[in-house]
């Protein structure tokens, strides 16, 4: 029998019974795009969260303290910009962070992260300002009450209205906006990245949080290659500055490398991914499942016309193939239904996330519905290739 003659049958046999052969496909089409849509959700959480810690800067090294350890100050900023002990270190940004209410002219709005640090925070935090300019040093040595805004803060207090120049207060001290930042992305299921104000160092003490230790301190480093190197003249110095205390093991403080938060976050998403794509295969098995099912049935139904091709002198072969053809061209036509599901599917957010396809996933997913319709269709082929011609016609 040839190729063309064995789909032939293969297409009159699916279309025998339509309902039948449209539910079946269903399953398979359930399970293909189940498999695509759950990869690409989870490739599209990475990829957001990468995204996130990009907009950080890959040059950028965060010195935090550990456990609410007053170790960070002025004073050990100043010691880690030094070209002697820190050649690799382009630049260093004492950090000071709070939450705050930021009022214009009876709006308010509030603000996770109100910023006090130096003028080489924007640059180290990937912080480019699109209207007006950033605040001086200058700025910061006499302790002006001058703030640059996100976009976020811009549209919530200055809708249609310029707020380069304005008077703001900012936990009821007065604060003049000399700049609004470029609007960054912002993944979901995070801290909007454009909901932030940044003033000096010296007027957000002065103002809010008084002259305490620092919140952290941000460190840029020449080029993403120096990272490591920077990060080892970071801890050299800290080591001689910060000392442990005499019952504990561990440093009060902790370096976070922007490289390595990113290197981390791929390898989980890869494993998170990775678990999506194989809770979702099991649809695929229970659509494998339906079609062994709707074979048998099939079979059972063309018990006669077997027993007539087999009397005719059909091979075992050629039946064994026709119902193996059936199956596979179901598991077939399911899955290309199931990727156009996919594709449309991956148009919309899901669980606010926007997905994004991983071609390699669509290649996996056939295979895998065509391995699918062979192996459980070959019981059901097997079955109807066994009949014994005699047999097959006294099938009432």
């Amino acid at each position: 029998m040839s190729v063309l003659e064995v789909l032939r049958f293969a297409v009159r046999g699916i279309g025998a019974n339509k309902l039948r052969s449209g539910l079946t496909m269903l399953g398979i089409l359930i399970g293909v795009a189940a498999v695509i849509l759950l990869v690409a959700v989870g490739n599209g959480s990475a990829r957001q969260v990468a995204e996130r810690i990009e907009a950080l800067g890959t040059k950028t090294l965060t010195v935090q303290g550990v456990g609410g350890s007053a170790v960070l100050t002025p004073a050990v900023a100043e010691a880690l910009d030094d070209p002697v002990l820190a050649p690799d270190i382009a630049s260093v940004s004492p950090v000071t962070s709070t939450q705050a209410t930021l009022t214009y002219q009876g709006t308010d709005h509030s603000v996770q992260q109100l910023v006090g640090s130096s003028p080489s925070y924007f640059a180290a935090s990937n912080s480019p300002v699109g209207a007006g300019a950033a605040f001086t040093a200058d700025d910061v040595a006499q302790g002006r009450p001058v703030v640059v805004i996100g976009q976020t803060v811009a549209d919530e207090l200055f809708p249609g209205v310029e707020p380069v120049g304005k008077e703001i207060t900012v936990n009821g001290a007065l604060f003049t906006v000399v700049g609004v930042l470029d609007e960054k992305s912002s993944a979901s299921g995070f801290m909007d990245a454009n909901d932030v104000a940044i003033a000096p160092l010296t007027a957000v003490q002065q103002a809010l949080t008084g002259y305490g230790t620092l919140t952290s301190i941000v460190v840029e480093a020449r080029t993403p290659e120096k990272v490591t190197d920077a990060q080892a003249q970071v801890s050299l110095i800290l080591s001689q500055r910060i000392q442990a205390p005499a019952a504990s093991n561990t440093q009060p403080y902790r370096i976070q490398n922007a490289s390595q938060l990113l290197q981390t976050q791929t390898e989980t998403a890869d494993t998170f991914t990775t678990l999506l794509g194989a809770v979702a295969g099991i649809s695929l098995l229970v659509g494998g499942i339906g079609i062994t099912n709707i074979m048998l049935v099939t079979v059972t139904e063309r018990t006669r016309e077997i027993g007539i091709r087999k009397a005719l002198g059909a091979p075992r072969r050629a039946i064994l193939t026709q119902f193996l053809a059936e199956a596979t061209m179901l598991s077939l036509l399911g899955g290309g239904l199931g990727v156009a599901a996919a594709y449309i599917g991956s148009n919309f957010a899901i669980v606010g996330v926007r997905p994004v396809i991983v071609p390699s996933s669509i290649a996996l997913a056939l295979c895998v519905s065509v391995a699918i319709g062979l192996f459980f269709g070959s019981v059901p082929a097997n079955r109807a290739a066994r009949l014994r011609p005699i047999d097959a016609l006294r099938y009432e």
